[in-house]
């Protein structure tokens, strides 16, 4: 599905948000990078810019003087905020704040699993979150990345449902699927045992990812050169505020 119109099913992936000390700044280099134009609003917690593809709500930014670099926050589609908010808590995550109405937009919460990996929680009202996804210059997927990755797998399933599948392609890599009770694949947990701490990694599509590793460093960030896999050529970038991601190109079939 590239374009969303109503809200996610449960545990679905449905937005992406990014804290910085400087909203201009971060605004100039995701727009140098993908293209991005913005729409700007003030929010109670500070100003925020929502990252734009066609017209269409990509990803969120938000002005915070208190922001580090870090992660691109991902948050959860759900139909009932402070339910999924007790089950987390039931099966042994952390409720870091919220649930709370943001607006006329939709509820939401921050939360941490049972390795450490924050997330969010959004139950959609007048915005379901992305508006497009799954085409150059939007998000295409997610990943937890964890060094001890078997309490994330008990975890989320005991949450949102999902059940575990191996992946075929990687078979010397500790990989599974999420996949939602309807079979849909939601992203995937990976076992690193050399990973510092457990955290969601995002990928952006692109449409060419040696473009957009140059496009990356000439406004500012850095990136690794770009290597391939199974599935994507990729590269990792780190934004101004030290923020890393990953940018992705589908094979040209």
């Amino acid at each position: 599905m590239s374009r969303v119109t109503g809200n996610q099913p449960d545990g679905t992936p449905t937005w992406i948000e990014l804290a910085v000390p400087d909203l201009d700044r971060a605004m100039d280099f995701y727009g140098a990078l993908f293209g991005w134009t913005y729409e700007t609003e003030t929010m109670e917690q500070g100003r925020y810019a929502v990252g734009l593809v066609n017209g269409q709500r990509a990803a969120g930014i938000m002005e915070r003087t208190d922001a580090e670099g870090g992660a691109w926050t991902m948050f959860m589609a759900t139909d009932d905020c402070d339910g999924t908010a007790k089950r987390i808590a039931d099966a042994g995550g952390r409720v870091l704040w919220g649930p709370v109405e943001i607006r006329d937009f939709g509820r939401a919460a921050i939360a941490e699993d049972t390795v450490g990996a924050q997330f969010g929680l959004w139950q959609g009202r007048s915005r379901p979150g992305c508006e497009i996804v799954n085409e150059p210059n939007t998000l295409v997927r997610n990943d937890l990345v964890a060094p001890d990755p078997g309490p994330a797998r008990a975890f989320y399933s005991a949450v949102f449902g999902y059940t575990l599948d191996g992946n075929p392609d990687m078979p010397d890599v500790d990989f599974t699927f999420l996949r939602r009770p309807d079979g849909h694949e939601i992203g995937g947990i990976m076992g690193d045992p050399s990973a510092r701490s457990a955290g969601w990694a995002t990928l952006f599509e692109v449409g060419d990812t040696d473009a957009a590793v140059a496009r990356a460093v000439a406004a500012g960030g850095t990136a690794t050169e770009p290597e391939d896999n199974v599935y994507v050529r990729q590269a990792q970038v780190t934004d101004p505020f030290g923020t890393k991601f990953v940018i992705g190109a589908r094979p040209s079939s």
